[in-house]
């Protein structure tokens, strides 16, 4: 495994540490832990908090600064941070307007956090949730009760991180974030599997003329293998199954084409390219898109399409000033 790290045991911290250094003015870790708030603490709003293993960057400390993110707290490597450590971060950031915790729906990361409000409310600390789980592929996985979060998460911190900006109150981002979850649909699929740091092994092997269709973003089980075709055959396949789960018809969508990890932008784009020719072709209208590596999966091959279904009040979030490391909007 030639990887560029030094011990294991110290992946994350350095990682963390180097991030800090990069943006000083923006943000910094809390007390030597694998948490990174805004540097500048917004008293009066409600702080928004995610997180989840690491191994998903810029997912999803890259997103914490100006109206997104608050605090994000890291794992180990594809491994829920502990709720002690997610207690901490809500400590961290609270400023009496109340927490809204964004978790993205896995077993771990939902005990944990949910553990991790139980503890801050015993302190008087308001905290609310919103659980992701925009994943169309798959009811039911080795991680999940239910479907998976993933990609479309990015949209739901730039919505509700607008929507803290601009003085929701904790329970209307509730309400606010269970319509946005309700209107994201992500389906992905993969090139090839990443190699996990810590084991020095693939997540799983895959042959050389094979993709895995709708699998996740720790190297789980999608729905299916089939042969490697060409970019539109399987941009066809992906975006017929989340339109058909949408339920888009003549209305205003935005869209995340998001890389893995290895993937390049030029394959990128041109999944993009079929992507908005499909809609347009469905009369399906394209207010924002976004292309990138926004949340990976270390170095895995693949991609994933995340449609979010606009109204008003969400395509106003959405084009809202952000400003953080991974996501700038003016």
């Amino acid at each position: 495994m030639k990887k560029l790290i030094n011990k294991k045991e110290n992946i994350v911290k350095e990682m963390i540490d180097g991030m800090t250094k990069a943006f000083p003015n923006s943000i910094e870790s809390v007390k030597d832990l694998p948490i990174i708030v805004r540097k500048e603490k917004k008293s009066g709003k409600v702080a928004l908090i995610s997180g989840g293993g690491s191994g998903h960057e810029p997912a999803h400390a890259g997103f914490v600064g100006y109206g997104m993110l608050d605090a994000a707290v890291a794992g180990e490597i594809f491994t829920s941070p502990s709720a002690d450590k997610v207690y901490e971060a809500i400590k961290a950031v609270d400023s009496g307007a109340g927490v809204l915790l964004i978790i993205k729906n896995y077993s771990g990361d939902v005990m944990n956090f949910e553990m991790a409000a139980e503890m801050a409310e015993m302190e008087g600390i308001k905290v609310g949730k919103v659980i992701v789980d925009d994943d169309i592929a798959v009811e039911n996985s080795t991680y999940t009760v239910g479907r998976r979060g993933i990609a479309g998460t990015i949209f739901v911190h730039k919505i509700l991180g607008a929507a803290a900006e601009a003085g929701y109150s904790l329970e209307k981002l509730e309400e606010l974030g269970k319509v946005v979850v309700e209107n994201i649909k992500t389906m992905g699929m993969s090139l090839k599997s990443c190699m996990v740091f810590t084991t020095e092994k693939n997540s799983f092997d895959l042959a050389e003329d094979e993709v895995e269709i709708g699998l996740g973003i720790h190297g789980e089980p999608g729905t299916h293998r089939e042969k490697f075709v060409d970019a539109n055959t399987h941009v066809d396949h992906l975006l017929e199954k989340i339109l058909k789960e949408s339920k888009v018809e003549n209305e205003k969508v935005a869209v995340l084409v998001n890389g893995l990890g290895e993937t390049t932008l030029i394959e990128l784009f041109i999944v993009n390219n079929r992507v908005t020719d499909i809609l347009k072709e469905k009369n399906i209208i394209i207010e924002k898109t976004l292309v990138g590596n926004y949340m990976t999966s270390l170095d895995m091959g693949g991609f994933s399409i995340t449609i979010l279904k606009l109204n008003d009040e969400i395509e106003k979030l959405l084009n809202a000033k952000s400003d953080t490391v991974a996501l700038k909007t003016f």
